[in-house]
Order: structure tokens, then C-alpha cells, then sequence
């Protein structure tokens, strides 16, 4: 599963049926912020114009239709842009999942999808809603099918009672959540595991000890921690709206980490969960089949 001996924007990772998928990706969650009209759609065209090739989005995030305007009004053809979207808790179970799968692909305005992922681990479903996904794949609705914040727990069930073993984990991940034991565990499966968050939502750039590791390089905190997550051998989902900081994102190819920095930055994990906490008593309630 290694990756290309010196990283470039075009790497890209062999998933475990083949499917080439870029290292780098745009993330295009809204969290709660309330974003203007259009604002998805000129994210997406104006990264798609400076080299990106890999957009992330999920059917929660209400924006599947204008990363599908996006996509074409970039001028590409289809095959050279990489979509990938998640189902939702509510469209769970076999039949439910094949529906949603359709809508998507509507409100996209594409034949396939190049990654479709579960997008939460709920009890009771995931199993059955997994099925379908195994038959969207035989039928060339998706090129791969994943999953997103599957614990070590969800991961081995799922594969223990499948034919097919998940291409992506999609979960949290930076020097602040080191998930060194899930990051072991797939990779002994040969799955993928993509980092969503890996800046912290902002709140460790001005971090002292990140921010002496940056400056090092001549390079801001969140261009370190996209490149951590780089040279430790995963695909990176940085989201941003900011034309500035698509443009900074990207620009992480002409400088590398030093194994003393990377040891450093490994070494600075603080459970640091942003997203869901499969620890909590109320986030596991949250995702049970009720």
C-alpha cells in the first residue's frame, strides 16, 4: 500500500479493486455555518481548475447537486474527476439504500458514483445496508464502496459477515486524533483510510509547537498537517470555501517532513475528536437502529 516514492498532486492510491483515487481531496461539508447559494458549486470549479481531481461530498451535506454542476462546468470529462458521496443514518437497510443511491446519482447528474460510503456505523443496519452496497458495485452504480467513521469493532464485524471487504474508512484524523491501531488495522485489510478534519476545524493551527514545525519549512500549520497525513500514507480531505486557502491547501508538494518532525507531530495526540466519539454513551445511542 505504499505510496509514490516523491508525492506529487497528481498521487494517487491504488484501492483494493483496482480504482486509482487521488491522494488529495476537497472536502465540502457545510458544518453550521449557513453557506450563500452557489457558494459548494465555485468552491468545487475553482479547485477543480487549480488540479484538484477529487471531490468529497454526502448527501446530508445538501450540496451533491452543485458539486455534479461543478464537475461539468469544469469543462472535464467525467472519468477524471473523482466524486465521491456518502448515505445517510435515515436511508439505511437494503431496499432504503438502492433508493438513495438513485437520488444521489440525480441530484449529481452522473451514470456512477466513483465512491460511495456509509456514512455512519448504525446498529442493525450497517450489515444489510453493506449488502447493497455490494450489488451496486456488481451492477456499476459505484467504481468502489467504503465506509466512514467505522470503528476497529464496526471494521471486523463488517468484514467477518461480507464477501467484500470496504476499499475506504473514511474517520477523523490529525496529530491531535493519532488512530494509530485503526490505521494498522486497515491497513491489514488493504483499506485506504482518508482523513476528514485533519486541520482541526482551526483549532490547533496556532498551536506553538505546530507552529515552530511550519515555520521550519516556510510553510503555514494547516500545509504541515496536510502533509502529515500525506507522508504517513493516507488520502487527505482539507475543506475549505476560501479561495486562498483551496490554493494553500494544495501547495504541499515542494517541501517534506523530516522522520525527527514526523516522529514530533506523531507524538502529539490528544484524543482530540471534533466529530463523534465512539466512547461517549450518548454519540453510541445516537447511532443505534431507533
Amino acid at each position: 500500500m505504499g505510496s509514490k516514492p516523491d508525492l506529487a498532486l497528481d498521487s494517487s492510491a491504488k484501492l483494493n479493486n483496482g480504482i486509482e483515487i487521488p491522494r488529495l481531496g476537497l472536502g465540502t461539508w457545510v458544518g453550521t455555518s449557513n453557506p450563500t447559494p452557489g457558494s459548494t458549486q465555485r468552491a468545487v470549479l475553482h479547485a477543480l481548475k487549480r488540479g484538484y481531481r477529487h471531490v468529497d461530498t454526502a448527501m446530508i451535506y445538501g450540496n451533491e447537486r452543485e458539486v455534479g454542476e461543478a464537475a461539468r462546468e469544469s469543462g472535464l470529462p467525467r472519468e477524471e474527476v473523482f466524486v465521491t458521496t456518502k448515505l445517510w443514518n435515515q436511508d439505511q437497510g437494503y431496499d432504503a439504500v438502492l433508493e438513495a443511491c438513485e437520488k444521489s446519482l440525480k441530484r449529481l447528474g452522473f451514470s456512477f458514483l466513483d465512491l460511495y460510503l456509509i456514512h455512519w456505523p448504525v446498529e442493525k443496519r450497517r450489515l444489510e445496508s453493506w449488502k447493497a452496497f455490494e450489488k451496486l458495485l456488481d451492477e456499476g452504480k459505484c467504481r468502489a464502496i467504503g465506509v466512514s467513521n467505522f470503528t476497529e469493532v464496526h471494521l471486523e464485524e463488517l468484514i467477518e459477515n461480507s464477501s467484500i471487504v470496504p476499499s475506504i474508512n473514511q474517520v477523523e484524523f490529525s496529530p491531535y486524533l493519532n488512530q494509530e491501531n485503526l490505521l494498522n488495522l486497515c491497513r491489514s485489510h488493504g483499506i485506504w483510510l482518508e482523513a476528514y478534519s485533519p486541520l482541526t476545524r482551526g483549532k490547533k493551527l496556532r498551536d506553538p509547537k505546530l507552529m515552530e514545525i511550519a515555520q521550519r519549512y516556510g510553510k503555514t500549520s494547516a500545509q504541515v498537517l496536510i502533509r502529515w497525513v500525506l507522508q504517513k500514507d493516507m488520502i487527505v480531505l482539507p475543506k475549505s470555501f476560501d479561495v486562498k486557502r483551496i490554493e494553500e491547501n494544495l501547495n504541499v508538494y515542494d517541501f517534506k517532513i523530516t522522520d525527527r518532525d514526523m516522529n514530533v507531530l506523531d507524538s502529539m495526540n490528544q484524543n482530540l475528536r471534533n466529530s463523534w466519539n465512539p466512547y461517549a454513551p450518548e454519540d453510541i445511542r445516537a447511532f443505534s437502529s431507533s
